[in-house]
């Protein structure tokens, strides 16, 4: 009922105005010039308005730079997130520049060459060079950018996998993650989601014997500087695996397995002591500390890693964030070593 008063109140918004412009037009001089063909004084007015644009427009271009800029993400903490940045950063450059130049080309062009009473435009109707011109800087650059970017994709998506590669199963549903590890065997067991039951959530088959020392966790940990290969699977609905901080993302599909793998390079206590970090966490507390509607516990903010949806997969999707921990091997082989296994899971 509110939403339909507010579009009526709106409606009659709309009329109102409509009936005062009306008015205004029947309150001008007899002798006012309502002509709707422009004149000389109108192209003028209309060309340095077009100059007065470009310059607002590169103002509030080189402020957006300036301000927002902090906002990057910290440096990449994956060994492929280096490549990634710098061809993020190429593209931008590339953009820039032409954006820049085309810019600066039509509102000059509006104000040099806006009309003028009885002048006729120079007219062609086709130039080969110009279009050749054109057509083939566009193709050659985008062309470069295309295979740079097929190269870096790549690696993620076909790394090297070795007898040192952790694989590890990331599980989502609405809306939430799980995370499964392979136990000493370094075999994932079988799992299909008809098996969900009880607390055999993630629909681990009970009678395959790689099953049996599989462990699952709600937090994701990881070892630093040892590639990780992750394999992906859904419960409902399509979801998507995004890692910000490691520059890495991957569709979760009901019915099928996607994977991908990155090695991280910085555990989360090294990038906390970063001066980037450092800096934006004593920003954030600043901030949280003028809250009323948080405690003492949630103003002091200290930064994690999460892994994050990155799919709208329904109403809670902002909320659905897994916990990454990037430690030592030693701190990663003690905390896994604490861990529950499935089979006593099953068991207890």
């Amino acid at each position: 009922m509110t939403v339909f008063l507010i579009i009526i109140v709106v409606a009659l918004l709309g009329v109102t105005f409509w009936q005062i412009s009306k008015i205004l037009e029947l309150s001008k001089p007899a002798d006012a010039d309502d002509s709707q063909i422009a004149d000389n004084k109108d192209n003028n007015t209309q060309g340095k308005i077009m100059l007065a644009f470009m310059v607002f427009f590169y103002l509030l271009m080189a402020y957006s730079f300036w301000n927002y800029s902090k906002l990057y993400l910290p440096e990449a903490a994956a060994e492929h997130g280096a490549d990634y940045d710098r061809l993020m950063f190429i593209s931008i450059g590339i953009i820039m520049v032409v954006q820049v130049f085309t810019q600066a080309l039509l509102h000059w062009f509006s104000y040099k060459y806006r009309g003028k009473k009885g002048q006729k435009a120079l007219f062609y109707a086709d130039n080969d060079k110009l279009e050749f011109i054109w057509t083939i800087i566009p193709v050659v650059v985008l062309a470069g950018l295309i295979i740079y970017g097929l190269f870096s994709w790549s690696e993620i998506m076909n790394p090297e996998e070795t007898e040192d590669t952790l694989v590890v199963e990331i599980y989502a549903y609405q809306f939430d993650w799980r995370a499964r590890y392979s136990g000493e065997d370094k075999t994932l067991g079988k799992a299909n989601v008809r098996f969900i039951e009880g607390v055999n959530q993630l629909g681990v088959d009970e009678s395959d014997p790689y099953a049996a020392d599989d462990v699952i966790v709600n937090e994701l940990h990881l070892p630093v500087n040892r590639s990780v290969l992750f394999k992906f699977r859904s419960q409902d609905v399509l979801h998507s695996a995004y890692f910000p901080h490691f520059r890495a993302q991957m569709n979760v599909v009901p019915g099928m397995v996607t994977e991908f793998g990155f090695t991280p390079t910085t555990t989360t206590k090294e990038i906390r002591n970063t001066d980037y970090m450092v800096d934006k966490v004593s920003t954030i507390n600043d901030i949280r500390k003028e809250r009323e509607d948080l405690d003492d516990e949630e103003k002091n903010y200290e930064f994690e890693y999460y892994l994050l949806c990155n799919k709208i997969c329904g109403v809670s999707h902002y909320n659905m964030q897994m916990k990454i921990v990037v430690e030592e091997e030693e701190e990663f082989q003690e905390w896994l070593s604490e861990q529950q296994t499935f089979g006593e899971l099953m068991n207890n």
